[in-house]
């Protein structure tokens, strides 16, 4: 993806990684329509940022996903461009079945359903364009795992294969797939996350994507430098010292 002059959609970014990238992409040149769920959230995303417009969206409701489409297309019909950034991320205890299962469907449903969703919304629409590119985003967590979020671990090795398996695809195309791959950030995603030692600052890692970007905008995965101690642990053969780092380091491990 060309680092401007693009038209993106951002659905989950009225904060964290989400907003600051937009922000970011906005300075670069885009045109960026944020979505999220609050509409006075959105509201205030938009008076306090100009060039950012805003659709309410909730990625887990299926009728919602159409109906922000249709708004996105209607305002937006040279839209290029998508980054499916919901996401939600719980602890959770399988020693106890009725403590967990009602989160972990939910986590299915957001960071998995919700990204299948939103690509069925506007891949036809994307053929029609002379070139573009759907964004997805995984995890570091989706080559290691950190043992206390099973569901999030697993929706996020799901999205891995899905961008492997659509770039394969959709490769008679011109839309691009592209996997955002972060490390722990430092936003709201998990309680004490936003403050934590262990997880990268939030406008490091932003600007580090951003560079990615410019440097290589056919990159199939950005990866920031962090990332990939787990990204690639299994290729190096120390992934059982790199889980058992990860869940020692991490205060959500124990």
């Amino acid at each position: 993806m060309d680092i401007s002059g693009n038209t993106i959609f951002i659905p989950g970014a009225t904060s964290g990684i989400g907003l600051a990238l937009a922000l970011a992409l906005r300075d670069k040149g885009n045109t960026v329509i944020v979505g999220g769920r609050r509409t006075e959230l959105l509201a205030r995303i938009a008076a306090e940022n100009p060039g950012i417009d805003t659709v309410r969206i909730d990625t887990a409701d299926p009728a919602s996903i159409a109906a922000a489409a249709a708004e996105v297309l209607d305002r937006h019909p040279d839209l290029d461009a998508l980054v499916a950034m919901a996401g939600i991320m719980r602890v959770e205890d399988w020693h106890k079945p009725e403590s967990f299962l009602d989160s972990a469907e939910e986590i299915i449903t957001t960071n998995v359903l919700g990204p299948i969703r939103l690509i069925a919304a506007f891949v036809g629409h994307f053929q029609t364009r002379p070139a573009a590119t759907i964004v997805t985003v995984s995890s570091g967590l989706a080559f290691a795992p950190l043992k206390a979020t099973p569901s999030y671990n697993a929706s996020k090795a799901a999205i891995h294969m899905l961008s492997e398996s659509l770039r394969l695809q959709l490769a008679d195309t011109g839309v691009r797939v592209m996997e955002l791959v972060p490390p722990a950030v430092r936003t709201a995603l998990m309680p004490g996350q936003e403050t934590s030692e262990w997880a990268m600052p939030l406008d490091e890692f932003v600007a580090e994507v951003v560079a990615l970007l410019e440097s290589d905008p056919d990159a199939q995965e950005i990866q920031v430098e962090r990332v990939k101690f787990l990204r690639y642990a299994e290729a190096r053969g120390d992934y059982p010292q790199v889980v058992a780092t990860l869940n020692d380091a991490d205060p959500h491990g124990k």
